[in-house]
C-alpha cells in the first residue's frame, strides 16, 4: 500500500491559494504516491486527467499521510 496521497484541489482562480481547501474547491482528486517528489508532480497530472485545465481554475497539491484502518 503506498504511504502517501495525493490531494489534488481544483480551485476556481477568484478564491485565494491559502483559503483553497477540500470545503473551498470545485472538485477534489485524491490518487496513490510512493514519494513526496511524485506526489507533487501528480497533482497537477491527475487534475489535468480529469479535464480541469482551465483559465479559471488552479490546482493546488496535497500530500497527506495515508492513514492505517
Amino acid at each position: 500500500m503506498n504511504p502517501i496521497l495525493v490531494v489534488a484541489l481544483v480551485c476556481a482562480s477568484t478564491v485565494q491559494q491559502p483559503d483553497c481547501s477540500r470545503e473551498t474547491a470545485l472538485d477534489v482528486i485524491i490518487g496513490p504516491a510512493h514519494t513526496l517528489q511524485e506526489c507533487l508532480i501528480q497533482g497537477p497530472v491527475l487534475a489535468a486527467s480529469a479535464g480541469h485545465s482551465d483559465a479559471n481554475t488552479y490546482v493546488k497539491t496535497r500530500c497527506e499521510q495515508r492513514k492505517e484502518r
